[in-house]
């Protein structure tokens, strides 16, 4: 009498794991990068609406020079204001206001804590 042969040999397991496991090593990488480049998008477009919001604020209040420092980054939130929420770092940064004639006028405290930098994309010519 002979046995048929059920279920799959010890072998043919190690190499589905195997496999599997190449699977994984080749996508976590690039998925770990990915995300990390989302982050770093989204955190450069609030950087980007809260410089817009700065302008818009010189520009209306006929602000000069060093003044746009001692206003907190919350006075410019809120409905009649320049932005209708705070925005907030994806990767836990906080933005800081510098004088509006800098290059950079607001930073992300996380730009030096990532291969990817938390930073302005641009700043357009007399901006």
């Amino acid at each position: 009498m002979t046995r048929a042969k059920r279920g799959f040999t010890l072998i043919e397991i190690m190499i589905v794991v195997a496999i599997i496991g190449i699977l994984i090593a080749v996508a976590v990488p690039g998925f770990i990068r990915s995300r990390e480049r989302a982050r770093v998008t989204a955190c450069q477009e609030n950087l980007i609406r809260i410089d817009q919001a700065i302008q818009q604020y010189v520009i209306q209040e006929n602000v000069q020079g060093q003044f746009v420092l001692t206003i907190p980054l919350s006075y410019l939130v809120g409905e009649e204001n320049y932005l209708r929420n705070m925005p907030e770092c994806p990767s836990g940064g906080t933005y800081t206001l510098h004088a509006p004639d800098d290059q950079e006028p607001v930073t992300c405290t996380f730009q030096t804590r990532t291969p990817y930098p938390h930073a302005l994309p641009w700043r357009p010519e007399g901006s």
